[in-house]
């Protein structure tokens, strides 16, 4: 078992890698930024490491600090968490080169899926069904970027091979604004992730988010956990998970369960890591694989019973997957609402102190969050102050339960987006399930 781990994150997740470190007897590092030394798991921590001032660039991506603290405290292993370094295969390929273990996939995975067209080469190959496409990243000739449109037939998306979290898309519905969309994007791709490549996809009208959770091993062992739908965003971002998703059967389940799992044993995949799909029309395309643990990751726990965060360390320390495909079972429905510090209408930022905090409970709720009464929300990082999650034999239960909770949630001194998830609760559209990832902004007026 890895002796001690340094923790290159910060807030609810940082908080949730301490505590799975410390059930596994594992010591623990804190590498924290000026603003962050009253962090809740920075407190708990074994040792602490201060990093750098506030800013990201100079504390939480800063490379050569990280490994530094990893070596002044004599740690074996970094967890990224999500965010930050997590996806960055260079960080990866850094601390692997400097006799540490990365909590993750080795850093040619990362490369591999990381870049979209890639990606879509390695899941063709494997059967799993890709949005009508390029099928790689788009040249310089006019004319044949305008023929590929005119194949896949408008709307089309012009999407960064290096893109991700909603940047670097551009929808194009006419050819006339084809050629200007394609150079914008590719400016904003050089800008935005050092990779001008783009490609492009047909853009699908109303298609559900639905994710599929899978964990591997180094002894070529793959197993997935179930799906995801996290159609409820906003601006790309997702707002409220839940799983499994509603509509799906079981049969379709384990058919795409099937066919991502023969993708990443293909690949050598190790450790947590998340395959997105739109779903529209009873089909699935494969849209991007991310190579980390993800925020949603509580719900497909609370529906299998299976601890991700422990499997990373487990499969991090050398041993196999503690369980096979056919341990797996599902079981109610989970709902998790991501609670933000900003303004439930105008979505403006809300840092500040919170003056009171009290967490709800009760039966099949769980709170994950590193806040606290007194505690000071800064404005260097991104807005989430909590995820509730619920779960319930039934769907109804979970949601009964979450507005039960969401009730409870008391926060003062800051604003949060409470009120949003409880107006989406409320809506007998979302009770009935199956929504499109455009659905909350027509509900907002954003579209």
């Amino acid at each position: 078992m890895l002796e001690k781990v340094v923790i290159a994150n910060r807030g609810e997740i940082a908080l949730r890698i301490l505590r799975a470190c410390r059930e596994l007897g594992i010591k623990t590092v804190a590498v924290h930024s000026t603003v962050d030394d009253n962090l809740k798991h920075v407190l708990l921590a074994d040792e602490t490491v201060c990093i750098g001032p506030a800013p990201s660039q100079a504390s939480y991506l800063n490379m050569p600090a990280i490994i530094s603290a990893a070596e002044v405290t004599d740690s074996v292993a970094i967890h990224p968490g999500y965010g930050f370094l997590s996806e960055n295969a260079d960080f990866a390929e850094r601390v692997e080169k400097s006799g540490f273990v990365f909590i993750g996939p080795k850093a040619e995975t990362i490369r591999l899926m990381g870049d979209k067209v890639s990606a879509i080469k390695v899941m063709k190959k494997a059967g799993v069904p890709c949005v009508p496409g390029s099928d790689g990243p788009l040249g310089s000739d006019p004319d044949e970027i305008l023929r590929i449109a005119r194949q896949i037939g408008y709307p089309v998306i012009i999407k960064a091979s290096g893109g991700g979290g909603g940047r670097g898309m551009r929808v194009v519905h006419a050819e006339a604004a084809l050629l200007n969309a394609v150079n914008v994007t590719q400016q904003e791709a050089q800008a935005a992730f050092g990779n001008p490549q783009v490609y492009m996809e047909k853009f699908l009208e109303k298609p559900r988010h639905i994710e599929f959770q899978v964990i591997g091993d180094n002894h070529g062992n793959v197993v997935h956990l179930g799906e995801r739908d996290c159609s409820m965003q906003r601006r790309h971002q997702k707002v409220i998970e839940e799983a499994p998703a509603p509509g799906l059967t079981q049969k379709v389940r384990d058919r795409m369960g099937e066919r991502v799992v023969e993708a990443c044993r293909a690949v050598g995949y190790r450790g947590a890591g998340t395959l997105e799909f739109l779903y529209q029309d009873d089909e699935f395309y494969f849209i991007e694989m991310n190579t980390r643990v993800q925020v949603e990751h509580p719900v497909t726990e609370m529906i299998t019973g299976v601890d991700i965060v422990k499997t990373q360390l487990l499969v991090a320390s050398g041993e196999k997957l503690p369980f096979r495909q056919g341990d797996i079972e599902f079981r109610g429905h989970a709902i998790e609402c991501r609670i933000n510090a900003e303004d439930p209408r105008t979505f403006m930022p809300s840092p500040g102190l919170i003056k009171r905090w009290h967490a709800p409970g009760g039966p099949g709720i769980r709170v994950d969050s590193h806040v606290y009464s007194g505690y000071s929300v800064p404005p260097n990082y991104d807005s989430m102050v909590a995820k509730i999650i619920s779960h319930g034999d039934t769907r109804d239960t979970a949601i009964a339960r979450m507005k039960n909770a969401l009730a409870e949630l008391v926060v003062e001194g800051i604003k949060t987006n409470t009120a949003l998830h409880q107006e989406i609760l409320a809506h007998s559209a979302f009770r009935n399930g199956g929504l499109d990832i455009h659905y909350l902004e027509r509900r907002l007026g954003l579209k």
